[in-house]
């Protein structure tokens, strides 16, 4: 089939034109939907939560000051009992006493920091993915991934911790009812939002 000259041009210009909109279209559905996504040149994007660095950030910091804390005490306590029958005579021996002390302490309270904050990113981390599961879900699940999120990081804080079951029942309803907070707050977040976005576009 011949076609003219014009036509051509009209041919080459129009069809990459069509083609990288209706892509664009396509990534922007995607980019809503979806953590990754390719675009119209074949790269690559990962789209990552904020919360995905935020809670196991703070969790490590927390986590990592309770366990020097609780690691530099409980060393100390130990250390004191055990040399509770030999205590030094001189103050060369009360030097060296209190040096091995201190450095006892301070590897102590390394160790709980480690163990602390490794167990609070995990179960954090948890938190994060359960929360992005239900909201990948959709529909219902959408609507109750914060309190999701709280019950099953109550879980799993329940197994890391293997409290007790009045203790574990307890921590639960505290997941849950932190996980409706969070679910509050986030919806006056968003009403806000909305609130503001008329007046921004005056």
């Amino acid at each position: 089939m011949s076609t003219t000259p014009g036509s051509q041009s009209v041919q080459k210009v129009n069809s990459p034109q069509i083609f990288e909109h209706s892509s664009s279209l396509e990534n922007g559905d995607k980019k809503g939907q979806k953590i990754m996504w390719t675009d119209e040149n074949g790269r690559i994007h990962l789209a990552v939560p904020p919360r995905l660095f935020i809670v196991p950030g703070v969790a490590f910091i927390v986590g990592a000051t309770i366990g020097i804390v609780r690691g530099g005490r409980a060393t100390s306590l130990r250390f004191l009992a055990e040399n509770a029958h030999r205590p030094p005579r001189t103050v060369k021996g009360w030097y060296f006493y209190n040096k091995t002390k201190n450095y006892r302490v301070l590897l102590g309270g390394m160790k709980g920091a480690a163990k602390e904050s490794g167990k609070l990113v995990a179960i954090s981390v948890g938190w994060v993915a359960i929360e992005e599961g239900l909201r990948g879900l959709g529909g219902p699940w959408n609507e109750v991934k914060e309190v999701g999120a709280g019950l099953g990081t109550a879980a799993l804080f329940c197994g890391v911790y293997r409290l007790p079951l009045k203790t574990a029942r307890q921590t639960v309803l505290l997941g849950g009812l932190i996980g409706a907070v969070v679910k509050v707050l986030d919806s006056a977040k968003q009403r806000l939002m909305k609130l503001k976005t008329p007046v921004d576009g005056e």
